[in-house]
């Protein structure tokens, strides 16, 4: 499968959430490529570290630079652009992927809804606007990427505040597909990457080890340039215990909620465990219906 054009030698990335995770894997990757890589995320010895580890894996004549950075403030987001531009003079790819969680449910911890709403949903909004008309203006062609989440599609019981940022990450991402679609002659696309379960900082806070039935961040990235490059919006990765058809099985019944008239979230309703069941193997898909 051909690659996307961004992702050529001396083009340039700008990746948030960088020092860990997807976000470090994509900063290793596309340096390996011959990509400069602009790393933005919270600073500290964490960012100097991963930035160190980015540049020994990158390819001759590629250039890495660490920025410190809150992505809740879109002022900075601006100065990113700003110095991204002056060192490298092009983004070819910018990937909003910064994120957090531990918001919490619908009615706790307004001070933790503040911060996941700020850095996973605002944190993107302020990318794509900072970036977006600059990498049009380019005339050369350019990808926004934004991080999503499956929680923001079939937005399970849990961290509510999470899935919430995840939701409007997806409709931001799909109404600035169409407009950049619509845009005469512009040559950026924007992508949603809707990783599975991998295993990144955010989990190891939880898990030791990498589970079995995790993907690596690397998975996500390779299979992200890969499907990429095959065309695709809906970057919609599986992992090794979820396969695609039990995903969009998933994801098809929390739409039939609304269709049916059925109770939100009826997937986890102890009324509706059966027939989610049932559905689930008309559908073909293997695995528990969880």
């Amino acid at each position: 499968m051909n690659a996307h054009p961004a992702f050529s030698a001396g083009r340039t990335a700008v990746i948030t959430g960088a020092a860990d995770g997807i976000g470090l894997a994509a900063s290793r990757t596309f340096a390996a490529l011959g990509l400069n890589v602009v790393m933005a995320d919270l600073g500290g010895d964490r960012l100097w570290q991963a930035a160190a580890e980015v540049r020994q894996a990158a390819a001759s004549g590629a250039g890495v630079e660490a920025v410190q950075i809150d992505v809740a403030d879109p002022d900075q987001l601006r100065r990113l652009r700003e110095r991204s531009f002056a060192r490298f003079g092009d983004v070819g790819v910018l990937m909003n992927n910064a994120g957090v969680g531990g918001g919490g449910h619908a009615f706790e911890h307004p001070d933790r809804w503040s911060k996941v709403l700020g850095v996973n949903l605002g944190g993107v909004i302020n990318g794509v606007q900072a970036f977006t008309q600059a990498m049009i203006d380019q005339n050369r062609p350019a990808l926004i990427i934004n991080t999503g989440s499956k929680q923001g599609i079939t937005t399970p019981p849990g961290d509510t505040a999470y899935n919430v940022s995840k939701a409007g990450i997806k409709v931001l991402t799909e109404g600035l597909q169409h407009t950049l679609r619509e845009t005469p002659g512009c040559q950026v696309s924007a992508h949603l990457l809707i990783p599975g379960f991998t295993f990144t900082g955010m989990t190891r806070r939880r898990i030791a080890e990498q589970p079995p039935g995790a993907w690596s961040a690397r998975q996500v990235v390779d299979f992200m340039i890969e499907r990429i490059g095959a065309g695709d919006f809906y970057i919609l990765c599986p992992d090794n215990d979820t396969p695609r058809a039990l995903d969009e099985a998933r994801m098809a019944w929390a739409a039939g909620d609304i269709i049916e008239n059925r109770p939100p979230l009826s997937r986890w309703h102890p009324g509706y465990k059966d027939a989610f069941a049932a559905f689930v193997a008309v559908k073909g898909a293997k695995g528990h219906g969880r």
